[in-house]
């Protein structure tokens, strides 16, 4: 396929794509740099570190609701910052502080305006409460065609296990085959490399900046910095089609 407009669907990663998981997951460490008195630290360090956690324990842990995984590094990022042994207290309220995570300023317009000419369905590594609490505050309460978690599957990305989930459920609910969805996400790691291993098309919404998911060998079929561009994009070729 040549074109954006020659897909149905649209298949989101959230977290990275249309919420700023970066700046959420800074803010929600913020009170233990304060009391390690080391707000200064660099933002780019605390995130990968924060990645390369995070991936093993998502791998270790696949049936753990995405929160429960944040909760439980929480220590070990702190120990790898070398900041002070947060309390389980503290080390929950990382984790739970998922679902107040800020969206991107471009994503909810986007959306709506991508909605007039695909399907627009979730494959998140997020768990189902905490998505409805991200949707709800930072996504306005978007209503998605439908809404794929890691807790749904049993497994995150970038295990392949989850693009067959997805595909399998678009099918039976949409009719869409695999080469009319277009994987539409910011994490080289957990969304373009195992979707061009799974042979589907993948639109990189590549947020200029970001940290998390990033591989040194990027892979895709189109390339936007922002959701907006990527809508911009549609419309005109649905505008140069006459449509």
């Amino acid at each position: 396929m040549s074109k954006l407009t020659d897909f149905k669907l649209l298949s989101f990663d959230v977290y990275g794509t249309l919420i700023d998981w970066e700046s959420g997951a800074i803010t929600a460490i913020e009170p233990i740099l304060k009391k390690s008195g080391k707000e200064s630290m660099d933002r780019k360090h605390i995130l990968q570190i924060l990645h390369s956690i995070e991936s093993v324990v998502e791998k270790e842990n696949p049936t753990w609701k995405y929160s429960e995984v944040l909760t439980a590094l929480h220590p070990g990022l702190c120990k790898e910052l070398g900041l002070v042994e947060p309390s389980a207290e503290e080390s929950k309220a990382f984790g739970d502080s998922i679902g107040t995570w800020p969206a991107f300023p471009d994503s909810v317009e986007a959306l709506k305006r991508l909605s007039k000419h695909f399907k627009l369905v979730v494959l998140s590594n997020v768990d189902n409460e905490s998505f409805r609490m991200g949707n709800a505050q930072g996504l306005e309460g978007f209503k998605f065609d439908a809404v794929y978690t890691a807790q749904d599957i049993g497994t995150y990305k970038p295990n392949l296990g989850n693009f067959e989930y997805m595909l399998r459920k678009v099918k039976d609910q949409f009719g869409v085959e695999k080469e009319e969805v277009l994987q539409t996400a910011q994490s080289q790691f957990h969304d373009h490399h195992p979707a061009k291993d799974m042979g589907i098309k993948s639109s990189w919404i590549y947020r200029p900046g970001a940290v998390m998911g990033n591989r040194d060998d990027p892979v895709y079929n189109w390339k936007f910095d922002t959701l907006n561009d990527m809508a911009l994009c549609v419309e005109k070729e649905w505008a140069e089609q006459g449509k």
